[in-house]
């Protein structure tokens, strides 16, 4: 359909919009032209006989934003444009009901353009008219509305998938100094050969990524100003990511195209709530995001900051009425000073999702039952139904935050990293998450062992890497990343589990510099998080948070445990059952306990001691997370603050 056509001074606008919507969204895998008629009935339009420009481009920006999920270009930028050239548009509702199903018998709505209507004081209607949209998008989800992206991702296999989205991005990247130094034009020529040509042909011309040699190399050039270095144009935004509270800050490139890709697999999140039993209350509260601050840092080229201060303070503006805590909170780049004004606010606002990493998260509950003299966070919130988080896995911290709810939660668990949205949890009740095929984002795996990684966790310059088709149930992988922000054959240091290959699905079991193998053990952060859950539920206590470190132990070697809790424990107990699990969890552990692996060390500290030190840091809030295994300086330094801190 060609939105270029000329318009008139009255246009039938939402036959014209349903036309493009049925086209690309379907419900259960029918065709609903015949039983949705009008657009603005699936957006509950509903107003007076004239409105605000403002309020006319909200409704259209939420629509926008669900077709921008499934399309390359903006399907109603023409539309908006349109509207940009007069003050208001005048809407009429005919006396007779539209033909609908009785769930959308709604009236029709027509539009006409009108250069001489007066400023009416209409601006009221725009946050009562978003709420009854979300409304209508939750009756929708229950319906079963799915993307053309997901439904590609259903039907097609996942090697043609990762096969057209790398073709993609080497043809976009093809003239850049990256692509012309890797002569992406000879590799792409493979792509019509044998069907793994290509992938061969890329893996051998193209160099294994670490965030050292890839930002040496190439994205320095990006933070000094350079133009088409690794991706087209000028790279306006740099995400500040440690990946552990102890290393140094690196600078991952966020480009426009990044971005676009995060909102559109956010949007595929957003109807996998289809899966889950929600009232439809629950659509119309608020989102509260709890991320860095949105009051980016302006180096004068570029601004840097948290991922999650990045895409908040670049939300769709039709989102901004859900969003919690709102702009002048979320600028607040003093995590305590943010803390406050959001308890305050609290009481003020209907919350149904939670966003954030759980250690912040568990705080701020906690802060606000204090402040409120409430029992449980749901007697001020009670439509918080969803909570979102990632990064960490969420075991070591159920215990604690359940304490603090009136009735269960849906926990939705995601893999967005500062290189990109990578999965998210698709089904309920799974502790899998689907990986994203399709947008963006191109996966290398590396299967995760002594073949391929030093003792040290650093990857072979010539270790074996395999497409997503060859990977097997079951094993470990380490990821390499090739995306729409300028990362090629990028190892983004994670380390996953398939749990099924069929739906590509995939747990985080660790990082592949933080598992702890002296003497062939071989323990993942992944059996460390489940003993300490273990544990603690056997024990009746509260686990948040813990580190592990590998020492000497006489001529062999030891395992050394900081444990976090407020619970009185004993010492002997904790180590004996936490030892006991692990044992059961993993064989390797069992078997060096017995000969080279000598003695486990527990030792407890009080949850705030944890905190104090990533405040000592510089990393607390937003997406910093305690590191599970400590090395080295990070090791040394955290020895030093216990010394000042207990003695």
């Amino acid at each position: 359909m060609n939105l270029k056509e000329t318009w008139d001074d009255a246009v039938d606008l939402p036959a014209l919009l349903v036309d493009l919507f049925c086209e690309f969204l379907t419900v259960d895998g029918v065709d609903q032209r015949n039983k949705w008629r009008n657009v603005f009935d699936l957006v509950r339009l509903q107003v007076a006989d004239q409105m605000p420009l403002d309020v006319v481009r909200q409704n259209l920006a939420l629509w926008n934003e669900l077709l921008n999920a499934v399309l390359s270009e903006d399907p109603l930028a023409c539309i908006v444009r349109r509207f940009d050239l007069f003050d208001r548009v005048s809407f009429t509702n005919s006396d007779k009901p539209a033909a609908l199903s009785p769930d959308f018998a709604l009236y029709q709505v027509n539009i006409s353009f009108n250069l001489h209507l007066h400023n009416f004081g209409h601006s009221q209607l725009w946050g009562s008219a978003l709420s009854k949209n979300m409304a209508i998008l939750g009756t929708l989800l229950k319906k079963g509305i799915k993307l053309r992206e997901n439904l590609d991702q259903e039907y097609a296999s996942p090697f043609e998938l990762q096969k057209r989205e790398l073709r993609e991005l080497m043809i976009t990247a093809e003239g850049t100094e990256f692509g012309k130094y890797y002569d992406f034009n000879g590799i792409l020529s493979h792509f019509r050969k044998r069907p793994k040509d290509f992938y061969q042909a890329f893996k051998s011309r193209i160099p294994i990524h670490d965030y050292d040699k890839i930002y040496k190399d190439w994205w320095q050039l990006c933070r000094k100003g350079a133009k088409n270095v690794c991706w087209p144009g000028h790279v306006k935004y740099f995400a500040l990511s440690s990946g552990t509270s102890g290393s140094s800050s690196k600078y991952i490139p966020v480009t426009k195209d990044m971005t676009t890709a995060i909102r559109r697999t956010s949007m595929r999140q957003i109807l996998s709530l289809s899966k889950y039993d929600l009232p439809a209350e629950f659509f119309e509260a608020g989102i509260l995001m709890i991320g860095g601050s949105t009051h980016l840092n302006n180096t004068g080229s570029y601004f840097e900051g948290d991922l999650s201060g990045i895409q908040a303070a670049r939300l769709p503006f039709w989102f901004q009425h859900f969003y919690k805590p709102g702009k002048k909170i979320a600028r607040t780049r003093n995590w305590d000073a943010k803390l406050v004004e959001i308890v305050k606010k609290a009481n003020d606002w209907d919350i149904g999702i939670i966003v954030g990493v759980p250690a912040w998260i568990q705080i701020l509950l906690e802060k606000i039952i204090d402040h409120h003299k409430i029992d449980n966070i749901h007697e001020i919130w009670p439509n918080l139904r969803v909570y979102v988080h990632g990064g960490v896995s969420f075991d070591p911290y159920r215990k604690g935050f359940e304490k603090l709810l009136g009735r269960p939660l849906y926990y939705i668990e995601t893999y967005l990293a500062s290189e990109g949205f990578i999965a998210y949890q698709a089904l309920p009740k799974k502790k899998s998450m689907r990986l994203v095929l399709n947008n963006g984002i191109f996966y290398e795996f590396v299967p995760f062992d002594e073949s391929n990684f030093m003792p040290d966790g650093e990857i072979k310059p010539d270790a074996h890497t395999i497409p997503i088709d060859e990977v097997e149930e079951g094993k470990e992988y380490a990821i390499l990343l090739s995306t729409c922000s300028g990362a090629w054959r990028y190892l983004i240091g994670d380390v996953i589990r398939f749990v099924s290959i069929e739906d590509s699905e995939i747990v985080i079991t660790g990082r592949t510099k933080h598992f702890l193998s002296l003497c062939g053990e071989h323990l993942s952060v992944d059996n460390m998080n489940k003993a300490i859950e273990l544990t603690a539920n056997e024990m009746n206590i509260v686990i948040p948070e813990f580190t592990v470190a590998g020492i000497p132990h006489g001529s062999l070697f030891a395992h050394h445990w900081y444990v976090a809790t407020d619970d009185k424990v004993d010492r002997k107990q904790l180590k004996e059952r936490l030892d006991f699990h692990l044992k059961a969890l993993n064989d390797d552990y069992a078997v060096e306990r017995s000969a080279a692996l000598k003695e486990v060390i527990v030792e407890a500290f009080p949850v705030n001691t944890f905190y104090r030190w990533m405040e000592a840091k510089g990393k607390i809030g937003g997406q910093n997370k305690f590191p599970r295994v400590m090395k080295n300086n990070l090791l040394e330094e955290w020895k030093q603050f216990l010394s000042k801190q207990h003695g």
